[in-house]
């Protein structure tokens, strides 16, 4: 199984700067990392298969026929190795996902992912739970968060996705928008409407939904820091009044900052066990941490998605932002306009042939 290189294999492809690999290679690692929430480690043979997939030899479909070959043909079958099997094949699935366009804002959708994740590795594929359930937690010291009872699961996402879609992210302050797409994640997480797969299925749709305001999620976040991803999930779901523990999504807003903002925020698992008490160990680690100029200014989600676009490439046009971030020409117009008036960006050597001048 690959360790560690793999992370190391995989970035030398967004290294050399070619746009449509370093798309692939970042799938692959978010993909690939996903599988540490349930313990799962993927094969030499991904990874390997993977690299072809990026290189432009095989496409997906290709990658997923390799793969289900690759098990039929082995007679002799672990434990060990049904793990393997279900971290490649669910891998594969998230990385043909995720290079996707299509995306719909519902709980159907959602419902889609799960099936198309897990077809073939669960039998309750794409089918809400109709029991309730309770995990052991690390960082709860054995105990559970309480998720949604199965009777009310269908109500409650349609209120949860009923609230998002009438909620406005306009005019809202960065660190008010990463806070409530924080609390959104952490909401429909707690519903946990699948019996196993609902965080990888819940990072995979956020990441699609996150597209749609035109960001390129930052693959290292899940790709280094899935496990954190999970815990921090529970953390804003769980309370113990008693002992003083209260839910927090400040765990999940670091992350969130990181994955959209490309903040650089050390992300420990031990500061998110309810028995970890040196808050002060906590403030000066995030204080210490270096935050990336662009999370300080005053922009919307939309304005940070475009301004991020500009300083990778200055001489980016306007069509090609619209490309990128899947908005149309007039809305990037309006948020280029919306970026000139704050003075964050100014343009030089003319309309035609000139490039943007970064003043932050």
């Amino acid at each position: 199984m690959p360790d560690k290189n793999w992370q190391f294999e995989l970035e030398e492809y967004i290294r050399q700067g070619e746009p449509e690999r370093a798309e692939k290679s970042g799938a692959w690692q978010t993909a690939i990392g996903l599988q540490a929430v349930d313990g799962l480690k993927t094969s030499d043979y991904l990874l390997d298969t993977a690299k072809e997939h990026i290189e432009g030899k095989i496409t997906i479909d290709e990658v997923q026929k390799r793969i289900y070959s690759y098990y039929e043909q082995r007679t002799t079958r672990t434990e060990l190795e049904d793990s393997t099997k279900e971290a490649d094949i669910v891998s594969a699935r998230i990385t043909k996902l995720l290079g996707e366009k299509a995306f719909q804002f519902s709980p159907a959708e959602w419902i889609t992912i799960h099936r198309r994740l897990f077809e073939g590795v669960f039998d309750h594929a794409g089918k809400i739970r109709q029991y309730n359930i309770s995990k052991k937690e690390w960082i709860l010291n054995g105990e559970s968060v309480i998720y949604a009872d199965f009777n009310s699961i269908k109500d409650t996402l349609d209120y949860d996705f009923s609230a998002e879609k009438q909620f406005s992210y306009e005019g809202l302050s960065v660190e008010a928008s990463v806070k409530h797409l924080a609390k959104f994640a952490s909401d429909i997480w707690q519903i946990h409407p699948f019996g196993e797969g609902n965080t990888r299925a819940t990072a995979v749709f956020m990441i699609k939904y996150l597209k749609t305001f035109g960001f390129r999620v930052k693959n290292d976040a899940f790709r280094e820091n899935s496990w954190y991803f999970r815990n921090a999930l529970v953390r804003a779901n769980y309370n113990d009044l008693q002992k003083g523990i209260h839910s927090t999504t400040k765990f999940l807003e670091l992350f969130f900052s990181n994955l959209l903002l490309g903040t650089n925020y050390e992300l420990k698992n031990r500061y998110m066990h309810v028995d970890f008490v040196d808050e002060t160990a906590f403030q000066s680690a995030k204080s210490k941490t270096p935050k990336c100029q662009i999370d300080t200014l005053d922009c919307t989600l939309e304005e940070i998605a475009v301004l991020d676009l500009i300083k990778k490439n200055p001489s980016v046009k306007q069509t090609e932002l619209a490309e990128q971030t899947g908005k149309s020409v007039r809305s990037i117009k309006r948020i280029i306009d919306s970026l000139k008036e704050k003075q964050y960006i100014r343009r030089v050597d003319g309309k035609r042939y000139g490039k943007w001048d970064i003043l932050v």
